[in-house]
């Protein structure tokens, strides 16, 4: 058993080969190469979160058996276990979902370059998850932004590239504050490993030195994270990214990449400040703030699109908008409800995408709402995939997203702050009417009867079908098995720090 704590490095390591493997190889050769990584990392994540649940402990790795700081470490407990699991899956899904409608939009030329890009971003992500040293984790971020700027611009269009151009230059605003704030840490601190700086930060504060740099780090660091996630006001990237990019590309990026660089900043923020320095630190009140903002004009401009990917792009804006308010209520209980909204919000976004890309394919190839009319009869499961992802969304029972707004609720009732508590309570009660407007709008639209009989479905795509149902099984599961699942993040939770 104690091998299975080199699973992690295994993992990484594997997806990082493949990637360069995929670089000489065909496109065909590519695919099966990079699918072949993901699924055995789905595996390898499986078998670490068991072995993490089983013993109900955490456990460093040292590679190359060498004490930092000549080595580096990766440590993993329950949630890293969770959410290394739970990305597997979704980029798996989202790859498989995509194939039919990706090999008519990418050349032949270009395509083992898509799945190189998957590789990069696998290992990236994986690498955020598992990684206990803060500067390894720069790294597989700047390899994860240009990951994902490949995942952007390999449809080749004019759109594209111009929305990967915008991407690059706010991610790498988002990279430099990132670089200045671990400068600071360093430079406060000494320490590259996440748990000696935690040691040297809680001596600081204890002693009352340097708190103002303390305080800059901490913020520079969460603006930029916030910039790179696309938290309202720093999303203006974002929607150009996700509707001009391939389906499985914006579902990639929607899901995964942006959640990931969430995770890192919970980490971040229990492992290398200390959560109950971050909980006194004022820093949470701005991202509450801009929590609460971009819940309400992200689905305000929801409301105004009439482009169905476009319309699900500012939908994340919302969505993400829910995560840093839970983050910044500043309590246990609003944590807790921002990483089960990581995973709720995730598995639905992609589902979304996927469906509306089948959606597009009886339509023209369009996702405009006016060629969309009766899509859902043309293509029923891409139109029910959407139908549930979209309640989801609104917060109807037994679907994931309700259990994420029920949790929102009750980190509000617990907060300590009652101004934070009515912000919260108010905010949740007018993003679920906004979210049903422009939801339900979408859902008429695909369902509304038409007589055109031009746009039928030529191809079946069993992978999609497949796909679009394990969504929909996994969103149901994760509605009526919660418990389960927010009882092992809490634990997770206590053991991450």
């Amino acid at each position: 058993m104690d091998f299975i704590r080199n699973f992690p490095f295994i993992g990484i390591f594997l997806c990082m080969s493949s990637g360069v493997v995929n670089s000489v190889l065909p496109g065909k050769w590519a695919k099966k190469v990079s699918i072949t990584a993901v699924t055995l990392n789905l595996v390898l994540s499986a078998a670490v979160l068991y072995y993490v649940i089983t013993t109900n402990q955490s456990y460093v790795y040292v590679m190359g058996h060498h004490p930092a700081p000549w080595g580096n470490e990766i440590r993993f407990g329950i949630l890293e276990g969770i959410f290394a699991t739970f990305f597997c899956m979704i980029m798996l899904l989202s790859v498989l979902g995509g194939i039919q409608r990706l090999e008519e939009d990418i050349s032949e030329k270009r395509s083992n370059l898509f799945y190189v890009m998957v590789n990069l971003v696998m290992a990236a992500i994986l690498a955020l998850v598992y990684t206990n040293d803060l500067f390894t984790g720069y790294v597989f971020v700047e390899i994860m932004t240009i990951g994902a700027c490949g995942l952007i611009v390999v449809r080749g269009e004019s759109r594209s590239l111009v929305a990967s151009v915008k991407y690059m230059i706010m991610s790498l605003i988002g990279s430099g504050l990132i670089l200045i704030s671990l400068s600071l840490i360093y430079d406060l601190t000494g320490h590259l490993l996440m748990s000696n700086i935690q040691e040297e930060v809680a001596q600081l504060v204890e002693s009352g030195r340097y708190i103002d740099p303390l305080a800059t780090a901490i913020a520079l660091l969460s603006v930029g994270i916030a910039i790179k996630s696309a938290l309202f006001p720093f999303h203006l990237w974002l929607p150009d990214t996700y509707t001009y990019a391939t389906s499985t590309s914006s579902a990639i990026l929607s899901s995964l990449i942006s959640k990931a660089y969430i995770f890192l900043l919970i980490k971040v923020f229990y492992r290398v400040i200390g959560i109950q320095v971050i909980f006194q630190n004022k820093i949470l009140h701005l991202l509450f703030a801009f929590g609460i903002a971009g819940m309400i004009m992200g689905s305000v401009s929801a409301i105004r699109q009439n482009d169905l990917k476009r319309m699900i792009a500012y939908s994340s804006v919302a969505q993400i908008g829910y995560i840093y308010m839970g983050i910044g209520m500043g309590t246990t209980i609003g944590m807790l409800a921002a990483v089960f909204h990581i995973m709720s919000h995730s598995a639905s976004k992609s589902m979304m995408f996927i469906s509306a890309s089948g959606l597009s394919s009886v339509s023209g190839r369009s996702c405009r709402f006016q060629k969309l009319r009766g899509a859902a009869h043309r293509n029923k499961l891409a139109g029910f995939a959407f139908l549930i992802g979209g309640f989801a969304m609104i917060g109807i029972p037994m679907t994931a997203g309700f259990i994420s707004k029920v949790y929102f609720a009750q980190a509000a009732v617990q907060s300590p702050s009652n101004i934070k508590m009515i912000i919260t309570i108010i905010a949740l009660g007018i993003s679920t009417i906004l979210n049903a407007v422009y939801f339900m709008r979408a859902i008429i639209v695909i369902y509304r009867p038409t007589d055109s009989h031009e746009d039928v479905v030529k191809r079946k795509d069993i992978l999609m079908s497949a796909v679009l149902i394990c969504f929909v099984i996994f969103n149901f599961a994760l509605g009526l098995h919660s418990d389960t699942v927010v009882d092992y993040m809490r634990a997770g939770l206590a053991m991450f720090s």
